[in-house]
C-alpha cells in the first residue's frame, strides 16, 4: 500500500511536470538562444520587473484578506495574518505539486484557526469559482471586441479541448453517464444513506455546502467584490508592468496587454506546475500574433516566467515558516491545557 502510495504521488509530481517541460522544450527547441541572451543580458530593465512583482504580492495579501471574509461568514472570526501567510504559502505548494496547494492551505488554516477542514473547503470553492467568473468575462468581453484575433489564434493552434467538449456534448453517451450519476447519488445517499461511511460522507458534503454558503451570507459584501476587483487588477498590472522592461512589448499598448494577460490566464488555470510551458505557449503565440519578433517574444516570456515564479516560491516559503513562528504561543497553549486535562484524569 506504501508503494502505490508513493507511485501515485509520483505519477501526479511527475507527469504534469513531463507535459508542460515537454511543451516547454517544443517552443525553445527551434530558439535562437544567442539572440535570447543578448535580450536577457543588455534588453531588459530588471528594475521595472522588480518593481512589478509588488502588484503580485499586493493581489496575493488582498486575496488572503477576501479569503479572510468569507471564512468569517461561518461564524468564525479568523486572524488575517495567518490567512494571508496561507494563501502565500498554497503558491508555492502548487509548484511541487499542482492544485495540493488549496488542500494545504486549508489544513493549515484549519490548524491554527481551529475551523473544521471541510468548511475551509467549501469556501475555497467559492475562492476558486469567483477567479474562473473573472477570468471568463475578462476573456469574453476581450472576444467580443478582438475577435479577429481569437479567430487567428485558434485557427493558428486548434482548440483540442474546445473540440473535445463539442464532442462531448453532442454525444447521447454523456448524457446517459449523467443520468446514470444522478440515480446512482440518489440510491447511495437516499437507500443507504444508514451505512456509518455513507453518514460520515453526507456530514461531509453539507460542511462543504455550509462553506460555499459563506458567499451568501457574507456580511460585507461590497469589501468582497472591491477586494475581487482589486486582486485582478493588481494580477494584470503584475503582469502588464512588465511590457515595460522591454523595448519591443512597451508600445504594444494596454489593449494587447489585456489580450496577452488573458490568454496567460488561461495558461495559468491548466493543473502545470506554474504553468510552465502552457503559459510560454499562450504569451509567445498572443505576442507574435500582434507583430513581435518570436524570438523576443520567446525571451520575454522566459525571463518573465522566471522571475515571478522566483518571487511567487520565496513569498511562499516566507508565509509557510511564518505560520508556525507567529502560532507558536497559540501551540504551546494547547500543550499545556491537555496536560492539565491528562493530569485531572
Amino acid at each position: 500500500m506504501d508503494v502505490r502510495k508513493i507511485v501515485n504521488q509520483t505519477v501526479k509530481i511527475v507527469l504534469p511536470l513531463l507535459l508542460g517541460v515537454l511543451l516547454f522544450w517544443y517552443l525553445y527547441r527551434e530558439q535562437d538562444f544567442g539572440a535570447m541572451m543578448e535580450v536577457v543580458r543588455g534588453g531588459v530593465r530588471y528594475d521595472i520587473l522588480l518593481f512589478s512583482l509588488l502588484f503580485g504580492l499586493a493581489a496575493n495579501v488582498t486575496r488572503g484578506f477576501r479569503w479572510g471574509l468569507l471564512i468569517d461568514s461561518l461564524g468564525r472570526r479568523v486572524r488575517r495574518r495567518n490567512v494571508v501567510f496561507a494563501v502565500l504559502g498554497n503558491y508555492a505548494v502548487n509548484m511541487a505539486l499542482p492544485r495540493v496547494g488549496e488542500i494545504w492551505r486549508c489544513g493549515v488554516t484549519a490548524k491554527y484557526e481551529r475551523v473544521p477542514f471541510t468548511k475551509l473547503l467549501g469556501t475555497l470553492f467559492v475562492d476558486r469559482i469567483m477567479d474562473t467568473l473573472m477570468v471568463g468575462l475578462l476573456t469574453l468581453s476581450l472576444g467580443v471586441f478582438n475577435i479577429g484575433f481569437f479567430r487567428h489564434f485558434f485557427a493558428e493552434n486548434p482548440p483540442t479541448l474546445v473540440a473535445t467538449l463539442i464532442t462531448l456534448v453532442r454525444s447521447p453517451w454523456t448524457y446517459v453517464g449523467l443520468v446514470g450519476a444522478v440515480v446512482l447519488a440518489w440510491f447511495v445517499f437516499v437507500r443507504m444513506k444508514h451505512l456509518p461511511l455513507v453518514r460520515k460522507l453526507t456530514e461531509m458534503l453539507l460542511n462543504v455546502w455550509e462553506g460555499v454558503r459563506s458567499l451568501w451570507t457574507i456580511e460585507h459584501k461590497g469589501r468582497f467584490l472591491f477586494q475581487t476587483l482589486a486582486i485582478w487588477v493588481g494580477y494584470f498590472l503584475y503582469f502588464y508592468t512588465t511590457f515595460y522592461a522591454f523595448e519591443f512589448t512597451a508600445p504594444l499598448g494596454i489593449r494587447i496587454g489585456l489580450i496577452a494577460f488573458a490568454m496567460s490566464s488561461l495558461g495559468v488555470a491548466v493543473p502545470v506546475q506554474g504553468g510552465i510551458g502552457v503559459w510560454h505557449f499562450m504569451v509567445i503565440s498572443t505576442l507574435v500574433a500582434f507583430g513581435v519578433d518570436r524570438t523576443d517574444a520567446a525571451a520575454f516570456a522566459l525571463v518573465v516566467f522566471t522571475v515571478q515564479t522566483v518571487w511567487v516560491v520565496l513569498c511562499g516559503l516566507f508565509g509557510i515558516f511564518a505560520l508556525p513562528l507567529l502560532n507558536k504561543d497559540e501551540e504551546g497553549k494547547d500543550e499545556a491545557k491537555n496536560e492539565l486535562i491528562q493530569a485531572g484524569a
